[in-house]
C-alpha cells in the first residue's frame, strides 16, 4: 500500500488472542451425547455434524443418550429434565407383533370403520379355535385364503413362512397368523413395501411428525400369485431387505429409479408420472400412522407419567423416538400396516440408506431443540422448587374446617386462578415451541395434531376411546386430566377466562367492579 511498512508481529497479537479467548469461552457450554449404546456410523456423523460432543461410555450426565434397544423404566425414571433419550416406556405395545394385533384388535370391535387398515390377524395359541373356526367357514363356501405365519416376537424376517392349509398349524406355537395381502401394487412386476419414518417428540401432550421420504423395498423375483407351486418362493412374497439381500438377483444399483432397493421421494416422483394423486398417498399414510399412535397413547403416557411422577404436564419431554413402519400398498394404493419397528436399522449399506437415514436423524435432532442453557436452567428450576418446599411458598392455603361462605367462595376462585395461570403457561410454551418446530422442520411435516380441525377432532374423539379401552378402570386422574375442557382451549380464552375471576374476585372484595377493557 503505497510503501507503508507491513504488519508487525505485535500488532497481530492482540486480535490472536481474543479469538482465543472467546474459543475457550464458547466450550463451556456443549451440548454432550452419549453414543455408546448404538452400533451404527451414521448416528456417530450426524452427532458431529450437530456440534455435539460425544462424551465417554460411562457417563450417564449427557444431554442426549442414544440407544440401540429399547430402555429400562428405570433408566428413564432417574434421567434429568434437560437430559432426552431416544425411546419411550411402554411403546411396545405397538412394536411387538403379538402385542400391536391384541390392542387392534379392541380398538377394531369399537371402531371397525377407522381401522381397516390391518390385515386379518390371530395370535396363536390363545386364538387358535377362532382361526380353526375362519379356515372351516371359508371351506363351506369354497374359498381359499394364503395366511402368512410369524413368530410372535420376531425380527428381520426370521421364521416366517406362508400356507394355504391352515389345518395344518399346530395350536401350542406362539405365532401371529395374518390374511395375507394377494393383490399388491407392483413396481415393474415386483412387490415391495415402504418403510415410513416417524419421529415421535413428546406423549404429553402427543405430537407426531412424518418425514417426507423413506424407503422402498423390493422382492427380487416377480410376483405371482400366491399357489402351492410358490408358497416357499420367500424373495417374491417378502419384501424384507434381511431377506432379500441374499438373493443374487438383488440389484445394489446407486442410481434412485433401478435396483432393488429405491426412495420414496422417487416413487412419489413415479405416482405423479402415472397421473396417480400423491396428496392422497401422503394423507392416507398419515392417518395410519396417528391412528396406530393413537393406539400407544394411553399406554405411553401411563407409563411415561409412572416414570416421571411429579413432572408438570406439558413440560419438556424426557423421551423422544423414531420408529419405522413397514407399510404395504395393495393394488388400489391403499396403505396396510405390516409391523412398526422402535429400533429401526440405520446400517447404510448403500448411498441411498446413508442419504435418507442421515436426512431422518438430522432433521429430528434440529426438530427436538437441545440447547447448551437447558442444563444450566434445569438446575435452577431445581433450586427454586427447593425454597419453595421449603418455605411453603406457592402452594394455596388449606380451607380451615368451619370457613365461612364467602372464604369458600374465595378459596374456589384462587383454585381456579391458580388452575387458569399454569394452563396458560403451558399453552404459551406449547406456543414457544411450535413456533421453533415451524422452522427446523426439514423434510419432516407435524401430522398430530394436525392443522385441520375436522380431522383433530376425529383423531380427539379416537384419542377418547383409547383411553376408555385401554385405562378402563384405572389412572382414574389420567382419564379426569384427558376430559378437561381447558386442554382445548386457546390462549384468548384462557386470558378471558382470568380477567372473569379478576371481576368476580373484586366483587366477593367489595371492590367497584370495573369495565373488562383490552388484554
Amino acid at each position: 500500500n503505497h510503501g507503508s511498512a507491513p504488519l508487525t508481529l505485535r500488532s497481530e497479537l492482540p486480535y490472536q488472542s481474543t479469538i482465543k479467548r472467546k474459543a475457550r469461552k464458547k466450550k463451556n457450554g456443549v451440548i454432550t451425547a452419549n453414543v455408546a449404546g448404538t452400533k451404527y456410523e451414521i448416528v456417530r456423523v450426524v452427532i458431529r455434524e450437530m456440534g455435539f460432543v460425544k462424551t465417554r461410555d460411562e457417563d450417564e450426565t449427557a444431554n442426549l443418550i442414544w440407544s440401540d434397544s429399547a430402555v429400562q423404566q428405570e433408566k428413564i425414571a432417574e434421567l434429568r429434565n434437560y437430559q432426552r433419550i431416544n425411546h419411550f416406556p411402554g411403546m411396545g405395545e405397538i412394536c411387538r407383533k403379538d402385542f400391536l394385533a391384541r390392542n387392534m384388535t379392541k380398538m377394531i370391535k369399537s371402531q371397525p370403520q377407522e381401522y381397516s387398515f390391518i390385515p386379518r390377524t390371530w395370535i396363536f395359541p390363545a386364538e387358535y379355535t377362532q382361526f380353526q373356526n375362519y379356515v372351516k367357514e371359508l371351506k363351506k363356501k369354497r374359498r381359499q385364503k394364503t395366511f402368512i405365519v410369524k413368530p410372535a416376537n420376531g425380527a428381520m424376517g426370521h421364521g416366517i413362512s406362508l400356507i394355504r392349509n391352515g389345518e395344518k398349524l399346530q395350536a401350542q406355537d406362539h405365532l401371529i397368523v395374518q390374511e395375507y395381502l394377494d393383490k399388491p401394487f407392483l413396481m415393474e412386476g415386483y412387490k415391495f413395501d415402504l418403510r415410513v419414518y416417524i419421529l415421535v417428540t413428546s406423549c404429553d401432550p402427543l405430537k407426531v411428525f412424518l418425514y417426507h421420504d423413506g424407503l422402498v423395498r423390493m422382492g427380487t423375483e416377480k410376483y405371482h400369485p400366491p399357489s402351492d407351486s410358490n408358497l416357499s418362493q420367500l424373495y417374491m412374497h417378502l419384501t424384507n431387505y434381511s431377506v432379500n439381500k441374499h438373493n443374487e438377483h438383488f440389484e445394489r444399483d446407486e442410481t434412485e429409479d433401478k435396483g432393488s432397493k429405491r426412495s420414496i421421494k422417487w416413487f412419489t416422483e413415479f405416482l405423479e408420472t402415472n397421473n396417480l394423486d400423491v396428496s392422497k398417498f401422503w394423507s392416507d399414510i398419515s392417518e395410519l400412522v396417528v391412528k396406530t399412535l393413537i393406539v400407544a397413547e394411553p399406554h405411553v403416557l401411563h407409563a411415561y407419567r409412572m416414570c416421571r411422577p411429579g413432572q408438570a404436564p406439558g413440560s419438556d419431554s424426557v423421551c423422544f423416538e423414531v420408529l419405522g413402519f413397514d407399510i404395504l400398498l395393495d393394488r388400489k394404493l391403499k396403505p396396510w400396516l405390516l409391523e412398526i419397528n422402535r429400533a429401526p436399522s440405520f446400517g447404510t449399506d448403500q448411498k441411498i440408506d446413508y442419504d435418507v437415514k442421515k436426512g431422518v436423524l438430522l432433521n429430528a435432532l434440529k426438530l427436538l431443540n437441545i440447547r447448551t442453557s437447558d442444563k444450566r436452567r434445569n438446575l435452577a428450576q431445581q433450586k427454586a422448587e427447593a425454597q419453595k418446599r421449603l418455605y411453603g411458598q406457592g402452594s394455596m392455603k388449606k380451607l380451615l374446617p368451619g370457613s365461612s361462605e364467602w372464604e369458600k367462595q374465595r378459596h374456589t376462585l384462587e383454585r381456579r386462578k391458580e388452575e387458569l395461570k399454569e394452563r396458560l403457561a403451558q399453552v404459551r410454551k406449547q406456543i414457544s415451541k411450535e413456533e421453533h418446530e415451524n422452522r427446523h422442520m426439514g423434510n419432516y411435516r407435524r401430522i398430530y395434531p394436525p392443522d385441520d380441525k375436522t380431522l383433530l377432532e376425529k383423531y380427539e374423539s379416537l384419542l377418547a376411546t383409547a383411553f376408555q379401552t385401554f385405562l378402563a378402570g384405572r389412572a382414574a386422574s389420567l382419564q379426569r386430566e384427558m376430559n378437561n375442557p381447558l386442554k382445548r382451549m386457546k390462549e384468548e380464552d384462557i386470558l378471558d377466562l382470568l380477567e372473569q375471576c379478576e371481576i368476580d374476585d373484586e366483587k366477593l372484595m367489595g371492590k367497584c367492579s370495573r369495565q373488562r377493557g383490552p388484554k
